[in-house]
């Protein structure tokens, strides 16, 4: 009897172990960009995680393709930057994949730019204005206090869709907030010879990195966002240039440089290629080394 009730004791335990195991499963994560994959993975680091795009990619054009529909059939969870920038191509992936789970934000969906207030939001857009966005500038990720609340955010959101793994994600969210409040300060002692300093550059895609260490981008590249750099246009930015108070001409990984180039030849300007995200150059392989990078970058600048 003892041994039966001993073998039951040890099966009851097994089971607690397997139905345990079932309960906090491992989440699949499709993210829509790697710096939302890489935040993930500070947050999930158990969780099977996919990065839609790469940071040599623009991520407002890209196709729904067979591998990414795929993707986004088996995820639990949808993470993206949001305020449309992904407008051209989510809403295809997700009628494509017939995830129901992925479709609202009340499930498995989840845009970082509704977690805080964006920069440069509009009344109203038209087609003349170009490739703008009115729910604001959706590049978040540039900007370290948004980039937290991003963070509380998204682990409260994997806590609602894995309850059981509630403690591991309060714990992994205090691990990253520990660590991400003391690079901060690092990083904004780096940046002080930055404060004041002009750039042309392309698009608004470091909108918040200037706005958080106090560059002012005076002229952008494109004529319109999402349009390529004219020649009328590049002769009009030499101009701009010629007034001597132009620290550098900036571009993103995916960016075409030419025009850039071009610019930063006839001005006797630099040009530097900043990573658009983790993976947009060697030093980033995660948020902090990003950082570390593009700060580093622009104080390299003679």
């Amino acid at each position: 009897m003892r041994i039966n009730s001993n073998l039951a004791k040890l099966a009851a335990v097994a089971l607690s172990v397997t139905y345990t195991g079932l309960a906090h499963a491992e989440l699949n994560v499709f993210a829509c960009e790697p710096e939302y994959a890489a935040l993930a993975k500070e947050l999930a680091p158990t969780a099977s995680i996919y990065s839609a795009t790469t940071a040599l990619q623009d991520p407002h054009q890209v196709q729904a393709r067979p591998s990414l529909i795929a993707k986004m059939r088996q995820a639990d969870l949808v993470v993206c930057a949001g305020a449309d920038l992904e407008v051209g191509w989510l809403p295809m992936l997700q009628m494509k994949s017939a995830n129901a789970n992925v479709r609202s934000t009340d499930q498995g969906l989840f845009f970082a730019a509704d977690q805080i207030e964006t920069l440069d939001k509009l009344a109203s857009v038209d087609r003349s204005m170009g490739d703008v966005h009115a729910q604001g500038n959706p590049h978040i990720h540039f900007d370290p206090t948004r980039l937290l609340k991003v963070a509380t955010a998204l682990s409260a959101k994997l806590t609602q869709l894995d309850p059981a793994g509630a403690a591991d994600y309060q714990k992994s969210l205090a691990d990253f907030t520990t660590r991400w409040q003391a690079a901060v300060p690092r990083w904004e002692e780096q940046a002080k010879g930055l404060q004041g300093k002009k750039v042309i550059a392309y698009h608004s895609s470091f909108r918040y990195l200037f706005n958080w260490i106090g560059i002012e981008q005076v002229a952008d590249l494109e004529p319109k966002p999402g349009l390529a750099p004219t020649s009328g246009h590049l002769a009009s930015l030499l101009t701009r240039a010629e007034q001597g108070d132009i620290l550098a001409v900036v571009v993103a990984s995916y960016q075409d440089e030419r025009g850039a180039k071009w610019l930063g030849e006839k001005a006797n300007l630099p040009v530097v290629m900043l990573p658009m995200s983790v993976g947009g150059n060697d030093k980033s392989q995660d948020l902090f080394s990003l950082y570390d990078s593009v700060i580093s970058l622009l104080n390299g600048v003679k």
